[in-house]
């Protein structure tokens, strides 16, 4: 009934909240692509966030299927998807995913 995420927001100038990245939308996705082969190949999670992600907020949400409309769409889905320790990617999406790409690491 819910998950809790570490996530690595790659947003670009355009997305909803990305003007100060600086990154071009393939800036953003060509960054996306790097980041989560580095997390798939076990490089440390918290690092990533702490050195990529543009989320202004902590980084580490616990979602429950209550509260999960409260975040991109694409984020929860992704997230409820995923199996403890999996690390995926909600995709850009100017509806679903406004903010950019979301590379997500479950942890619980």
């Amino acid at each position: 009934d819910h998950v809790k995420l570490q996530h690595v927001l790659l947003a670009f100038v355009g997305a909803k909240r990305g003007s100060e990245s600086g990154h071009t939308m393939e800036e953003a996705r060509a960054l996306t692509s790097d980041v989560l082969a580095r997390a798939r190949a076990g490089e440390d999670f918290t690092a990533l966030m702490q050195q990529y992600s543009g989320d202004d907020g902590p980084g580490t949400y616990t979602l429950t299927q209550d509260d999960r409309e409260t975040y991109a769409e694409d984020f929860g889905d992704v997230g409820f998807r995923l199996q403890v320790g999996e690390i995926g990617v909600a995709p850009y999406h100017h509806v679903k995913s406004p903010f950019g790409w979301h590379v997500i690491k479950r942890i619980e």
